[in-house]
């Protein structure tokens, strides 16, 4: 074990040393990015007061930093990541879990990190060393807290897999820390009071965890530097808890060759618009004169604007003056349409090529009554005991699994085609389901349905009420999985379901349960209210200050 560790550690200060600052501030000197981690690592999980747009807050980080640090792995390279619990702010949630998304987790469905679904969360002053692989796995991936809104008060970072045999690798030049991008919503109050909150709005955006907030200081933006002639993966990541933002560079085209994990066959696009929890490889060509220019990342919330350089941060050429940009924003005319997106390894949806001719045929309708979230008139509340517990513990028939009218029972090795569609407010609802990545036979917003080279991916949007999303997939992943919003706040209010793949074979399917996993639930469930944290009533009244459209308090603290 003690080798193990120093190992860890040497290569942890290896990449450190070798990883390229890739923020600056605008009217400063470059400021080193944390160091990048390997998969088989440490993440501690603690408070720490931040100002990332200029206004000061205690937020729930990793390694004391937002966002977490880069976990950058090759493809094959077996993960060890132990997450420890050092959270002190009762204000905010103290236990916690951490989900890896967008890996598969064949296997080791225990190690998803989905509280309520794969494990109970982590208790304070606690660890859990999480051991998985992504044997055929490479692309753009991260991970954030899974349990309740978490995330929202800070816990996310990305985690990256290199292919050193990428078959686009011709396309660019420079595909490192310095090219990872990620796009974030950020909040003045905790999260633990504006769960309470019907259509809470963020109070900023950033990029590489910087920012500014309408009326807020001139604080440092995220600053970019690349050279001219140079081609570079910028890898863009949305660590949303809501809003999707719509992604440009002045001046500059963006090739998109990846979504979610899935190589693309290439799409030149000038904008692209960018929903909770989805990732996009895009190849940067610096073919401009030397100069600064503005990287913009409007979100869809009300009044968003660029104003004082809000939503936006530098894409600074070597050899530019240290200075804000002066290039103004112009309509997209070739803006990003996921139809136009196609598979490049192996297109195709599985099974039949017609729609309602898979193995499995679902239909889930999404419903929305006072802020309440409902799928199939069902809305999810996290149950006391994990399903995958519950699995594991004998329960195999929808009947026998909790929450009642949550759980879908699905045969193994079975085509499956879900038709999502949405009413009421809250929409576009970017829908992720873990375990898996899905082709999106329809996307919505288009008649169209394409079996034959669908984009692949892990989160699509539902579009506007009375669309309709189709996605398939195989169920080749024994296990309970999550499907879910990706915006938090509409998780937290029961937008989610779970997709429960041949439960009778899953213990079988499972790679060895450590017996760590096994003291989870015990230790969580002897916590005292204030062990657990959250606020407890002053949470509610604080957010009865902010507004009347509020949900009602619950009794304890959520395991979502």
């Amino acid at each position: 074990m003690i080798t193990m560790f120093i190992s860890v550690l040497i290569a942890s200060i290896i990449l450190s040393i070798n990883a390229t600052a890739i923020v600056s501030r605008s009217q400063s000197y470059p400021i080193s990015q944390p160091a990048v981690l390997g998969p088989k690592t440490r993440l501690t999980i603690g408070n720490k007061v931040i100002a990332p747009d200029g206004f000061e807050r205690s937020a729930t980080l990793v390694d004391g930093v937002f966002p977490g640090p880069l976990i950058a792995a090759q493809k094959g390279d077996d993960f060890a990541i132990e997450v420890v619990n050092e959270l002190q702010d009762e204000s905010m949630f103290m236990s916690t879990s951490v989900h890896w998304h967008g890996l598969y987790q064949n296997g080791t469905n225990y190690a998803d990190g989905a509280s309520s679904v794969t494990q109970c969360p982590i208790a304070q002053n606690h660890s859990f060393l999480h051991t998985f692989s992504a044997p055929n796995q490479a692309g753009t991936y991260w991970y954030h807290s899974h349990y309740s809104v978490q995330y929202c008060d800070g816990l996310r970072g990305p985690l990256v897999i290199y292919d050193p045999h990428d078959p686009l690798a011709h396309m660019y030049d420079i595909d490192d820390a310095s090219t990872v991008v990620t796009l974030s919503d950020w909040y003045h109050t905790v999260a633990t009071v504006l769960r309470y909150v019907i259509g809470n709005t963020a109070s900023s955006s950033l990029i590489n965890g910087l920012g500014r907030y309408a009326g807020g200081p001139m604080s440092a933006l995220a600053v970019i530097t690349v050279e001219q002639g140079k081609r570079y993966r910028m890898r863009l990541i949305s660590m949303s808890c809501d809003p999707n933002f719509q992604f440009s560079i002045d001046g500059h085209n963006l090739t998109v060759i990846e979504a979610d994990g899935e190589l693309t066959e290439p799409l030149v696009v000038d904008q692209l618009q960018i929903f909770a929890g989805q990732r996009y490889s895009v190849v940067l060509v610096a073919d401009k004169p030397v100069n600064n220019y503005w990287i913009r990342n409007l979100p869809n919330t009300a009044n968003a604007s660029y104003e004082g350089g809000t939503n936006s941060a530098i894409l600074r050429y070597k050899g530019a003056r240290k200075a804000e940009p002066a290039t103004v924003n112009t309509a997209p005319k070739n803006p990003l349409a996921e139809t136009n997106l196609h598979a490049l390894i192996n297109p195709g949806a599985p099974g039949i090529p017609e729609y309602g001719k898979a193995d499995i045929n679902l239909n889930l309708e999404v419903s929305v009554i006072d802020g309440i979230f409902y799928v199939n008139n069902a809305t999810f509340k996290p149950p006391i005991v994990p399903v995958l517990l519950q699995i594991l513990s004998g329960a195999q028939e929808p009947s026998q699994l909790l929450p009642n009218g949550s759980v879908i029972v699905l045969e193994a090795d079975k085509v499956v085609e879900l038709t999502l569609s949405t009413t009421g407010f809250g929409g576009p609802h970017p829908i992720h389901l873990h375990g898996h990545s899905f082709d999106v036979v329809q996307s919505a917003g288009n008649s169209t349905l394409n079996y034959v080279n669908p984009v692949r991916r892990d989160v699509v949007s539902t579009g506007s009420p009375g669309q309709q999303v189709v996605i398939r997939w195989v169920t080749d992943n024994s296990g309970p999985w999550f499907l879910h919003c990706h915006i938090d706040w509409h998780l937290e209010a029961g937008l989610a379901v779970v997709m429960a793949e041949s439960p009778s074979g899953t213990r079988a399917h499972l790679n060895h349960i450590p017996h760590a996993w096994d003291q989870l639930c015990p230790t969580f469930d002897s916590l005292t209210p204030s062990q657990l944290g959250g606020g407890g009533l002053k949470s509610y009244e604080e957010a009865a200050n902010i507004s009347t459209l509020l949900y009602p308090p619950p009794p304890l603290p959520s395991m979502k």
